[in-house]
């Protein structure tokens, strides 16, 4: 009845027209969209809801409720704990420690039969499980060993209805044991105490809990239900879950190195924040349990998409079944790679996180001057907690920032939607690639034909951009150039494949448990910055507006013709600066090729005006590079660029300040090698060339080369200094 109720109320889709239900009076738009999800006390009932569904011929047919006999069964596919694991190996990834070759302790909350923690236990067979918990018993095994509490938890998992006391008491360690949460105390051995960090002989249950929470293990893992972990500032009352008042810790008390929320509201958002102030690596549980949410949106599209070669006839409901069980792990590997995107982007950019914090603080008053934030509900800091932050010279928090993360996307997703981007015929391919491959190749056409195209299209997009470039840069390069969100992600994307940035990106991450992930971390922060002056350029473009694959097309062969030659067209020092970084690299373990394109990535800024100027002056592009680079070299640009790119502070003024000062480097060199090739004849050397336009510019050359070499001297150089040499050097365009 409650279902009826919903749909009741619900607009419905029939044959691709919007139908308001009868006798209802409607405040908002048009809206037929609407799923229910299964939780625990209802995870069988997805099939009673798919046939009230059909019963009301309501459009989204099975897909109405994801998980059914012929969806995907998450707990056999361990997909939440599989999601939730990848942000446990990030965070060990960034202490040097490879959780599937590497032995780890363990405290966790939950049991062997339950989803969520029964699959997370069994994702690593280095996982040293040394107390745990659920609402029936308490398991503790001081001295677990890796392979044999594997097998174990292996087997109680495959246990119907398991608990902890079907443990095999001979295989846990001296100290150990299982004992019943309505004892009235537990012995606590010396083992025991070693372990948990504590020198009580004996506790209460509750008090028990409490201990292992607050254990000095490597991991404690949230696999189960109940708020355990809130705020110093906190009262119990706020939290709202009293089973747990007696057993509840403040998130300075935790001793873990990492804390993984596999279960919802393991922590209070302001308990994450204080873990995270103390040290502690945590994300917040929309982070770390989303693949299960995340394969309920695959099902539910797949399930639309596939109902219309049913309704053409191409099609039958069981040839489809069996497909949809054929696509698992496909499903599966698309999800498991959001959630690498979206740890990621939240360890690249706290490593950064004072840098950011302008940013972000202009990004969280602009939207909450649109109406999408209230920082109070979301536990984001105050103006004057913002700047207390900045005077200690420190940044949000991971569980801040993945809150603003998720706000940014939902910002981004509004404005994509309502852009005319998702039209366009090169981005729309982007919805291929959200599908599995079975379905790209079976069912490409009937993709622009499903209801939800646009709104795919448009996700698809914004995840995969902002989960590498962060929160912010869309709404800072907006403020930067004027643009609007849907023209910033557009320059984002030309510039994305222009120069080639998704295998570089790939080649990178290769190197996980290979090199340090502070060196990759460096290197993808490294390439944002040529990323980010790249799409600045086209946002200042006239080619903006022009069809996105005739753009990647003309510019795609001339940028990778110049990135193996640039390198060679620079001047001394700056080959020295490129070759040594090259070798740090290498040191570090990244392997040569990779390096030298990492170290020379920036040179490639100069790549997309040397194209315009080749094709405005109907000249090779080589040859253009190499007057390009002869000026450059002759004023010191170079020496200049990188003096500007060193200025320090973030603050908002400031990097528009510098960013200008870059831009009118770059005009400047452009200005000069257009008129230098204008009207030079085929083959002319490019030292000629230049050599030609100095002796017609000796009288303002000798000028700018004196204040040059004048700053040259000095010890260190600011922006009021480089700003009158730019002054200077901008006479001779």
């Amino acid at each position: 009845n409650y279902l009826r109720g919903l749909l009741d109320l619900t607009d419905n889709l029939v044959d691709g027209k919007v139908v308001p239900p009868q006798d209802v009076k409607r405040h908002d738009a048009d809206d037929p969209y609407l799923v229910v999800a299964a939780d625990k006390g209802t995870a069988t009932f997805s099939d009673y809801a798919n046939g009230i569904s059909a019963e009301y011929g309501f459009w989204l047919g099975d897909a109405f409720a994801s998980g059914g006999s012929v969806g995907y069964d998450h707990k056999a596919m361990g997909i939440t704990a599989r999601g939730a694991w990848e942000s446990v190996k990030r965070h060990f990834r960034e202490m040097g420690v490879d959780t599937q070759s590497t032995d780890f302790t363990v405290a966790g909350i939950g049991d062997m039969s339950g989803d969520v923690f029964g699959n997370g236990m069994l994702l690593s067979p280095h996982i040293r499980l040394v107390a745990a918990f659920d609402h029936r018993h308490i398991f503790l095994d001081p001295g677990a060993g890796a392979a044999s509490g594997f097998a174990e938890r292996k087997r109680l998992f495959s246990l119907p209805r398991s608990t902890w006391a079907d443990y095999d008491s001979s295989l846990i360690s001296a100290g150990g044991g299982v004992h019943p949460r309505t004892a009235k105390s537990i012995v606590i051995s010396p083992e025991a105490r070693a372990s948990l960090g504590i020198e009580a002989e004996s506790l209460t249950p509750a008090e028990l809990v409490n201990a292992i929470l607050k254990a000095p293990v490597d991991l404690v893992y949230n696999g189960g239900i109940g708020t355990y972990v809130k705020a110093t500032q906190e009262t119990h009352a706020q939290v709202g879950d009293r089973a747990n008042d007696a057993v509840r810790v403040d998130g300075r008390e935790l001793r873990c190195k990492v804390f993984a929320e596999g279960g919802n509201l393991g922590c209070t958002q302001l308990g994450r924040i204080e873990y995270a102030r103390h040290g502690g690596r945590i994300y917040t549980d929309a982070i770390d349990n989303s693949a299960g949410v995340d394969t309920s949106d695959h099902e539910v599209n797949i399930k639309i998409l596939m109902s219309l070669p049913i309704a053409d006839g191409e099609l039958t409901v069981k040839q489809r079944n069996t497909q949809l069980a054929q696509m698992t792990d496909e499903v599966a590997a698309l999800v498991l790679r959001d959630n690498y995107f979206q740890t990621q982007v939240l360890s690249v950019t706290h490593r950064i996180a004072p840098q950011l914090l302008d940013a972000q603080a202009r990004f969280m008053r602009y939207l909450e001057r649109e109406g999408r934030l209230n920082r109070a509900i979301e536990f984001l800091p105050t103006d004057d907690e913002l700047a207390a932050l900045r005077q200690a010279g420190e940044g949000l928090a991971t569980p801040e920032a993945a809150v603003l993360l998720a706000y940014s996307k939902i910002w981004l997703s509004d404005e994509l939607i309502a852009s005319k981007l998702p039209d366009d015929p090169w981005v729309a391919t982007a919805i291929e690639r959200y599908f599995p491959a079975q379905l790209r190749e079976r069912y490409a056409p009937y993709m622009q034909r499903h209801a939800l195209r646009r709104e795919i299209i448009a996700t698809h997009v914004l995840n995969s951009m902002v989960n590498r470039v962060g929160s912010t840069f869309v709404h800072r390069l907006g403020e930067t150039t004027g643009a609007r969100a849907h023209e910033v992600v557009r320059a984002y994307l030309l510039a994305r494949e222009i120069f080639g940035l998704v295998p570089l990106w790939l080649a990178i991450e290769a190197l996980d448990n290979k090199v340090d992930d502070a060196v990759q971390s460096s290197m993808l922060i490294a390439t944002s910055g040529q990323l980010e002056r790249a799409t600045t350029w086209f946002l200042r473009s006239r080619r903006l507006q022009d069809p996105m694959a005739a753009t990647i097309a003309h510019f795609q062969p001339n940028v990778a013709a110049l990135s193996t030659s640039l390198p060679r067209l620079l001047d001394d020092v700056e080959q020295a600066r490129l070759a040594a970084k090259a070798a740090e690299l290498a040191n570090a373990g990244v392997p040569a090729e990779l390096a030298q394109r990492v170290a020379g990535f920036d040179t490639l800024q100069a790549a997309l005006d040397i194209a315009e100027v080749a094709a405005e002056a109907g000249k090779p592009v080589g040859a253009v590079a190499a007057v390009y680079f002869e000026v450059a070299n002759r004023l010191g640009l170079p020496w200049l660029t990188e003096k500007i790119g060193a200025l320090t502070g973030g603050a908002h003024w400031r990097t528009l300040a510098r960013s200008a000062m870059q831009d009118d480097v770059a005009a400047l060199t452009r200005n000069i090698t257009a008129g230098v090739v204008a009207d030079s004849s085929e083959g002319a050397l490019a030292h000629d060339l230049v050599g030609a336009w100095a002796d017609a510019n000796r009288r303002s050359l000798a000028r700018a080369a004196q204040l040059l070499g004048e700053l040259r001297a000095l010890p260190a150089t600011d922006e009021a200094m480089l700003s009158v040499a730019l002054r200077e050097l901008r006479a001779l365009a």
